[in-house]
């Protein structure tokens, strides 16, 4: 695993419960403001550490992750957290929005 993966793992592991964050707002943290396919790549090796990788969506808060989760379940999880969605596959970012930059 590379030393970038472990620190998109660490700051995805601090997204609080009912808050999502954006691929970009962690490349941003992370000094790699246009690597945020990256982060998507990080998370997609992720099954094996435990971490809230379900709140992690694209920047207009559609669920693009969802294909590396079984059925519905990253849906599924962000509803049993309190997220609201606008529409099927896209939360209300303006409301559940947790950004990396202005917490840690």
């Amino acid at each position: 695993m590379s030393n970038y993966y472990e620190r998109v793992y660490e700051v995805v592991a601090q997204i609080p419960e009912g808050r999502v964050t954006t691929y970009g707002a962690i490349a941003r943290y992370l000094g790699i403001a246009s690597a945020a396919r990256m982060v998507g790549h990080a998370l997609n090796n992720s099954a094996e550490t435990n971490i809230p990788a379900h709140r992690v969506v694209n920047r207009n808060g559609e669920l693009t992750g969802r294909a590396h989760f079984p059925g519905d379940t990253m849906r599924e999880r962000l509803q049993q957290e309190g997220v609201v969605f606008v529409d099927e596959y896209r939360v209300k970012l303006e409301a559940h929005q947790w950004d990396p930059n202005n917490k840690l």
